[in-house]
């Protein structure tokens, strides 16, 4: 059981690094434009879901799955469906309190550069 807690970190590493970091901008932007631009519904859905932590999170746990044969309570199809459900979830929570500690370390990034500037003046 505690296995899914681990699966889930690099499901939330690799979907909010492609989704959210620097080091895949270009990527993400063509991704962006494709799925505002395109003139078909499945075209702009399948773009949009390399810009969505959460939607990318699935393929991400899918592929996950593949690779492990990881299953949760029952073995076959319903192991896999319950499993991939868990821990997009768990991944999800995790990038969520990711985000709120990187926030949180901006705030205060902000707010010390703010206080260096009026103790220079």
């Amino acid at each position: 059981m505690e296995n899914i807690f681990i699966l889930a970190i690099p499901v939330a590493c690799i979907a909010w690094t492609f989704t959210k970091e620097e080091v895949f901008r270009e990527l993400r932007e063509f991704c962006v434009s494709k799925s505002t631009n395109c003139t078909k519904l499945y075209q702009r859905k399948f773009f949009y879901l390399f810009t969505c932590e959460y939607c990318f999170s699935h393929y991400v746990t899918v592929l996950l799955l593949i690779i492990t044969k990881y299953t949760l309570l029952y073995d076959g199809w319903r192991g896999y469906f319950i499993a991939g459900f868990s821990i997009i979830w768990i991944a999800n929570v995790y990038m969520s309190i990711y985000n709120l500690i990187r926030i949180d370390l901006k705030k205060n990034k902000l707010i010390a550069k703010k206080e260096e500037q009026e103790l220079g003046e």
